[in-house]
């Protein structure tokens, strides 16, 4: 029987979640090298989830001009505040 379209989830409303089940967590460890074959599968540790945050690309491009451009301006203003300020020896 298939799902009606109404109720099936998109990609994009699908949450990240803090809680791996039981065979995501044994994955990890295999990856990691922390399970071995006839470990018991009751009372796994607690492993940390990796979050991912996707940023848009106007965001990071309007970022870079913006840094780009505060950047050549300060650079003057610093140059002439030490040639004002000479160094006391």
């Amino acid at each position: 029987m298939s799902m009606h379209p109404s109720l099936a989830m998109s990609g994009k409303d699908e949450k990240q979640r803090s809680i791996l089940k039981r065979t995501e967590r044994i994955r990890q460890m295999m990856e990691k090298g922390d399970w071995k074959e006839g470990d018991k599968v009751y009372g796994l540790p607690k492993l940390k989830t990796v979050r991912i945050k996707i940023k848009k690309e106007k965001v990071e491009k309007a970022a870079e001009t913006a840094t780009t451009a505060g950047t050549a301006a300060a650079a003057p203003k610093e140059q002439a505040a030490g040639a004002k300020a000479a160094p006391k020896t």
